[in-house]
């Protein structure tokens, strides 16, 4: 995978919140728990894994959103879009919604969650599906096998 292109930007809709993104991502999802479908109003979010030393907010103060606990989701003040996520414990990522971005990449999900909780007819392109989070322990061959694909695909 080649990191040609970064740093990328991306910001909320209003645009008072702005981020940067200067890692290529870990990993890349969709989630269909009901919970990212109603705070997206859409049959699943779309994020990536972003190494947290490659991710920096660069203008407006993000607020705490949607759950108040772990993970935490982060929205614009104003218009309350949802941003990012960042989950206790887990602080060597965060997870960023590639929608936010101001030239989309990074949407096609290479894992998809929560399966068990979709629409019926929403569908992805992702390789890996489960009816929950992966468990833990599978995350280290879910990120080298979406390393090896982007890699190759480059």
């Amino acid at each position: 995978m080649s990191d040609q292109g970064l740093p990328v930007e991306g910001g909320c809709r209003c645009g008072q919140v702005r981020f940067r993104v200067s890692a290529l991502p870990l990993l890349t999802m969709a989630c269909h728990c009901t919970g990212c479908q109603r705070m997206t109003a859409s049959a699943f979010s779309l994020s990536a894994a972003i190494p947290s030393e490659g991710f920096e907010v660069i203008a407006g103060e993000p607020v705490i959103g949607g759950l108040h606990g772990d993970p935490t989701h982060y929205f614009c003040p104003h218009c309350m879009s949802w941003l990012f996520t960042r989950a206790a414990g887990m602080d060597w990522f965060v997870n960023i919604r590639t929608t936010m971005l101001d030239q989309p990449r990074w949407n096609r999900p290479f894992v998809e969650t929560f399966t068990s909780e979709k629409v019926d007819w929403a569908t992805t392109p992702a390789v890996h599906s489960f009816p929950q989070f992966p468990p833990f322990e599978a995350y280290r061959d879910l990120t080298a096998a979406y390393q090896a694909q982007a890699t190759a695909t480059a």
